[in-house]
């Protein structure tokens, strides 16, 4: 069985919204795992996993030499979380409050296709 890997890093996105996305994928097939994000499109999430499922086809493809890359299924999709960033905002009264910047760190594996 031939695997490919499609690792995106220091995505600005909070780990929470991409895993929502990651799950609607999780164990399908490359082709429905295409058109299941480009249903979801309007979503941030959705377009970035899309280009990280696409550059895994093509490692597929290129590296493993796989024929039919939409045959392949995902295998793994992980989310975690990456730096965050840390910023203020100015409040009443001379005081500030935290905002939270959260970063995402995704690897997709699919597997199939000889």
């Amino acid at each position: 069985m031939a695997t490919a890997k499609s690792i995106i890093k220091y995505v600005r996105i909070s780990p929470q919204k991409a895993r929502l996305m990651a799950d609607l994928i999780r164990g399908q097939q490359v082709l429905r795992a295409e058109n299941i994000l480009q249903a979801m499109n309007h979503k941030k999430s959705a377009r970035i996993i899309g280009g990280g499922l696409k550059s895994a086809k093509a490692n597929a493809i290129e590296n493993q030499n796989v024929d039919d890359a939409e045959d392949m299924l995902v295998k793994e999709i992980k989310v975690d979380g990456g730096p965050t960033y840390k910023r203020f905002m100015p409040r009443a009264r001379g005081k500030a409050t935290p905002i939270i910047k959260r970063t995402s760190h995704i690897t997709i594996v699919l597997q199939g296709g000889d």
